[in-house]
Parts: structure tokens; sequence; C-alpha cells
């Protein structure tokens, strides 16, 4: 039972490489194609004219014959050849298209309303499915990268949003491009330009920053009061074991005071003269 089952597949398999339409172009569309044949060589050598064409090096050409794609796939770049009465092409171009992505409204996660808008690059990778699987895949690739955007960001809080950008956009880069395999279409890159905040909170998250800078200034100063007070007690240390350098830091204090105000100074008793009468 097996082996006949095998047997019979394997004949499938030959019949489908030989005739790989079952149905066939039909007796019209065969006599279309040699009506249209003989034409070409009755015109020659004008006919020339309307069967040879051009491709750039970006672009191909899907050619459906009779309304069916012809065999072979698309053609170019370069030079290819139709039979213009029965013949249709499209050409399909192959350079990376930019577009950006309209400013969509978007609720975070943490219930916060942001208007975000992005830019996307993509390219045709294959022409036929591009032209044979969907109407137009500029216009729907546009569409889904809009509701892409939407559903990406709604599963992400503020926080994430503005900080891992890098992140997002990678996630949405692999989401547009599964979803857009199936049309022919690759999407390389996605980018998110700009975030816009309600006016409101910006005034809260400038408030917050602004908040938390002169928290951190006053403990810098606090830090700079405590080492400053731990080497002047140090200092002070110093001085007191010895007298001549508390003479030497009175006399350079005086020489401070008349060097940066030019005013009177009265030069009180030296201290060791004081020193000497009060111990007496």
């Amino acid at each position: 039972m097996e082996y006949s089952t095998q047997r019979r597949s394997s004949k499938y398999m030959e019949l489908s490489v030989l005739f790989p339409d079952p149905e066939g172009p039909g007796c019209c569309a065969i006599l279309l194609t040699l009506v249209s044949y003989l034409l070409i060589i009755c015109t020659l050598p004008f006919s020339i004219c309307l069967c040879v064409k051009v491709v750039q090096e970006y672009e191909r050409a899907v050619i459906f014959r009779l309304g069916r794609l012809l065999q072979g796939g698309a053609k170019g770049p370069g030079i290819f050849f139709i039979v213009p009465c029965i013949d249709t092409y499209r050409k399909v171009d192959l350079r990376t298209v930019s577009f950006d992505v309209p400013p969509q409204e978007v609720l975070t996660n943490d219930s916060v309303t942001v208007s975000v808008d992005a830019v996307v690059f993509y390219k045709v990778s294959d022409p036929v499915m591009a032209q044979n699987n969907i109407e137009d895949y500029s216009h729907s690739t546009r569409l889904l990268a809009a509701t892409t955007l939407r559903n990406v960001l709604g599963t992400k809080s503020l926080a994430d949003l503005l900080a891992e950008r890098e992140t997002i956009s990678q996630q949405m880069q692999s989401s547009l491009d599964e979803a857009t395999d199936p049309w022919g279409v690759k999407v390389e890159r996605v980018e998110i330009k700009d975030v816009r905040l309600p006016l409101q909170l910006q005034r809260a998250m400038a408030a917050e920053a602004e908040a938390a800078r002169e928290a951190r200034a006053k403990v810098i100063a606090a830090e700079g009061e405590h080492k400053a007070s731990r080497a002047l007690k140090e200092a002070a240390d110093v001085m007191n074991e010895s007298s001549s350098a508390l003479q030497l830091r009175y006399l350079q204090t005086l020489s401070t005071i008349s060097a940066e105000k030019n005013s009177t100074i009265i030069f009180p008793l030296p201290i060791d003269v004081l020193s000497h009468f009060i111990g007496k």
C-alpha cells in the first residue's frame, strides 16, 4: 500500500514538472499568441521598437502574458522582449525607500499620552511577490508601520520610551519585517524620530529635574563644608603646636588685608608681648 502511494505521488510530481499549468493557456490564448507573432513578423523591423524594453540596474520587470505570470520570474536588468499585443509588464524599483510615519497619539503602559513619529527604511526583495501577493505594497507597508508603532509603544512605560529607543526600534523592525515578508518587502531599519510630551508633563518633569539638581548641589556643598571643617581643625592643631607658626599666620593675614583693601590698619601688639604680660 505504501509502495503504491509513493509511486502515485512520484507520478504526480513528474506530471507537474512536464505540465506546470494543468489548465493550460487555452485555445483562444494560443490563437492570440500565434496572431501576435505573425503581426510582429509582418511588421519587421518596426515591431522591434515595441518588443524591446529596457530596465535599469535597480529595476526589475514582472511580465504577464494574457493575465498569467510569465515563467522565469522577473526580467532585468538590461534588455528584455515582450509581445506587444498579449504581454503587459510592471517595473519594480529595488532601491531602499524611506518614509515618515505620521505622528501617532500613543497611550503608554503607565497611562501617559504621548505623540511619537518614526521613519522606516524598506526595499523590495522579491518583485514577483510584491506584484502578485498584495495590491499596493508601499501603501500597505505605511499603514502597517503606523499600526505597529502604536502597538509596540502601548506596551512600554514613559521611562522605557525615553531611555530605550534603540531597543524599541529593533522590536518594531523585527515585527514589520515578519509581517511584510509574504509581500516580498524587506524592512531594513526603523528609527524613532521624536517623542512629544504634554505641556503639563514637561513642566512636571522639569521641576523634578530641577529639584534633583538642587538636592545634589546641597549634598555636594555639605560634603565640601565637612571636608573644609576637618581641614581647618587639622590646621588649627598644627598651628597650636608652634607659636611661631601662629605669628606667621597672623602676619600673612595682615598682608592679605592690606593688599585687598586700601585702608588704614591698626597693628595690635605682638601676640608674644601680650602673652608675656598676661603671664605676669
